[in-house]
């Protein structure tokens, strides 16, 4: 049986990259940038930390909130 803490890092792990993938995609950057603005956003920080629940919204809307919201790291 696998361990609900193996399968909440994996399905993080899933989401971050589709965050990642979505937004090099949307913005029109390498993904090595997207990863980069990720990992330095308030957002990844909220998903690893499982604040407000936010991992278990769609990558879509988490990847135009992070544009909207943390402009700064564009």
């Amino acid at each position: 049986m696998i361990e609900k803490e193996k399968l909440d890092r994996t399905y993080k792990e899933l989401l971050e990259e589709k965050i990642i993938n979505h937004l090099a995609e949307v913005k029109g950057i390498p993904i090595r940038q997207a990863m980069d603005i990720y990992y330095k956003s308030k957002l990844a920080q909220q998903i690893n930390d499982g604040s407000y629940g936010i991992e278990n919204m769609d990558y879509r809307y988490l990847v135009q909130d992070l544009i909207e919201n943390e402009a700064e790291l564009f």
